[in-house]
């Protein structure tokens, strides 16, 4: 750089806030959307970002955008979109891995591109799952293909992640902040990364269509090409089986008093999936709920444990479902596969704490935790991202479960809330936004309301569902670390790191410059959120541009499609959804991510190179 910067009071303040955020992302220390809150109001009480500014973030095109986005993605799903697309790759693709794999990963990736990809990857866990259960492909050979290219196909379009829908902020704001006689940088359009997505995601599924059979671990499912919610799935699963009784609690009975939590801790105890008092029969009885002389118990177990502990405990055994006999119907009732996503607010509480049986109708029978199955002293687990949560409940419960941000339910069920006479009207509202974006002159953020709008108001999503699909952690976490960018623009410090950085490397090539930055964006990106990453990055690489005489926006562009390379680990929220359901280890994204992370970083980087 032509003056060399000296580092000042306010650039150390804002290198402390700095080193101290990326460290609480990294540990994890708090929850990431907490940290962000936490650091945008230390940059205010500071005075680092003037007050009047503070809370600009909320109101960001980059953040309207991204609720937008989430909107119009549970709008396409209410209508029964992805039904149907599921029946098409079922009739196109047939029952072999070669043909689904590309089919099934293609559109997922595609759709990643117009929504966001952990949204798009919730959407096709239950699709997936029903077409690994009809051809007896094994999961496991289907999630990471289909999570892998639902990142790359991120990159499709300039609001297919967070960090694109992003970078247009963050140049504005380092446009502000340009030294005298630099001309200002412009923006991407929507389409002027799908050259680098297409590129991308045609190499993701080639990768697995190549190297496939040998990276992808086989974990076969003896399903009997039964449905994945059958007695025989479970059993060979998860070592769920039995069949279903009724007890009688009898005047003599030592259960007489005492809790269903209490009762279920008897020794040879079944498992308690109903209860009857005085009223009607319910399922997934509260733990607190009292038994009394004369109550009906719905128990699941093998019939040798039931008739034991039925003796012991001095009940007796119905000859048939008097009781429960509507309720533990196959077509009303049964046993499904429920995951913990990112963000769940149940993350860190025990099964017990989060009284699943009280609040969502749910009994949790076993928990597959990384392949590992759990299925003693289950109260006592606490839930972790990625568990799959085995559990019995009625198909209206789960239904309701469904539509709760805290669960994604892995198993195909009937989907009540479907509006499939919507799908034109959801249909035409979607193509309406991306119509505005590419041939009007309004902001992105007004173009996306736009067709959100509409579903909203000719009834393809309600209010409430809408106020449901977005992810407020995420509108936080953006909305909190915008401030960040803008304190490192003012008062110089992302000039003075780069600077910095420059001293240091001494005269290297535009390539190598390239290359170093690509991999510092990837390390963040495996250790902390692809918000975060690209926030602190952005400023540092536009920087390093302006000092080098290279194209600032292409440095600005390589970190934040560099922030979609987060295969290696299960660190990426997308990676982590599927961890559960898929069966896999660490050991599985490391051999299986380490290739592709290297192959997006050859990809990404030829092909900006060649467009800019």
């Amino acid at each position: 750089m032509e003056s060399g910067l000296t580092l000042t009071l306010d650039m150390t303040l804002v290198l402390t806030v700095l080193v101290i955020t990326i460290a609480l992302f990294v540990f994890e220390v708090l929850r990431v959307d907490i940290v962000a809150v936490t650091v945008m109001v230390i940059l205010g009480l500071l005075g680092l970002v003037p007050a009047a500014e503070l809370f600009d973030g909320f109101a960001s095109n980059a953040v309207i955008s991204i609720i937008a986005v989430m909107i119009l993605g549970a709008g396409l799903d209410r209508t029964g979109v992805m039904t149907v697309v599921a029946a098409w790759i079922l009739k196109v693709g047939g029952n072999t891995a070669r043909r689904i794999i590309p089919l099934t990963s293609g559109i997922v990736g595609g759709i990643s591109g117009i929504m966001q990809n952990v949204g798009a990857t919730a959407l096709f866990l239950p699709v997936v799952s029903k077409i690994s259960t009809r051809t007896e492909i094994p999961l496991s050979k289907l999630l990471m293909p289909m999570g892998f290219c639902a990142i790359m196909g991120g990159t499709l379009t300039m609001v297919g992640s967070s960090p694109l829908i992003l970078l247009n902020d963050l140049i504005q704001t380092s446009n502000e902040s340009l030294p005298p006689g630099a001309a200002a940088m412009g923006s991407f359009e929507l389409f002027d990364v799908t050259p680098i997505g297409l590129a991308l995601l045609a190499s993701g599924i080639l990768y697995f269509l190549l190297l496939g059979r040998w990276l992808l671990p086989t974990r076969r499912l003896k399903r009997h090409g039964a449905p994945a919610r059958t007695k025989t799935y479970f059993a060979d699963e998860y070592g769920i089986e039995g069949d279903v009784y009724e007890l009688v609690v009898t005047v003599d009975s030592p259960m007489v008093g005492m809790t269903v939590g209490e009762a279920e801790q008897l020794p040879g105890a079944p498992r308690l999936l109903g209860i009857r008092n005085t009223e009607e029969p319910r399922m997934a009885p509260p733990s607190d709920e009292m038994i009394w002389v004369g109550t009906i118990l719905g128990v699941m177990g093998r019939r040798a444990q039931v008739g034991q502990f039925a003796l012991d405990n001095q009940c007796r055994v119905n000859p048939s479902l008097r009781t429960f006999g509507g309720l533990f119907n196959p077509s009303r009732a049964g046993i499904s596969e429920v995951v913990i996503p990112p963000g769940s607010r149940l993350i860190g509480q025990s099964i017990g704490e989060a009284r699943l049986r009280k609040r969502y109708g749910i009994s949790v029978l076993a928990i597959n935790r990384r392949g590992e199955i759990i299925a003693e002293e289950v109260r006592e687990q606490i839930m972790e991202v990625g568990d799959c949560l085995v559990s019995h409940s009625t198909w209206r419960d789960l239904s309701a479960v469904q539509r709760e941000k805290d669960f994604i339910v892995a198993t195909d069920i009937p989907k009540e809330e479907q509006r499939p006479q919507k799908v034109g009207l959801a249909l035409a509202f979607f193509a309406l936004s991306m119509g505005m974006i590419v041939f009007s002159d309004f902001r992105l953020a007004i173009c996306l309301l736009a067709g959100a709008l509409g579903m909203i108001l000719t009834g393809v999503i309600s209010m409430d569902e809408a106020y449901g699909a977005v992810s407020w952690k995420t509108v936080f976490l953006v909305a909190s670390l915008i401030p960040l960018g803008h304190a490192m623009e003012r008062t110089g410090t992302a000039a003075w790191i780069a600077q910095e950085a420059l001293a240091l490397l001494g005269n290297m090539p535009d390539l190598a410059i390239q290359i170093m930055l690509a991999l510092l964006a990837t390390v963040f990106s495996l250790v902390m959120s692809n918000v975060g990453a690209t926030t602190i990055l952005v400023p540092i690489a536009i920087s390093i541009a302006l000092a080098t005489g290279a194209n600032p926006m292409m440095y600005a562009l390589i970190i934040a499609l560099s922030t979609s390379n987060a295969f290696i680990l299960p660190t990426h929220q997308v990676n982590a959804l599927i961890m559960g359901p898929g069966g896999y280890k660490v050991s599985d994204f490391v051999r299986a991510g380490t290739g592709m992370s290297v192959i997006f970083l050859v990809v990404m980087l030829t092909v900006v190179n060649l467009l800019f």
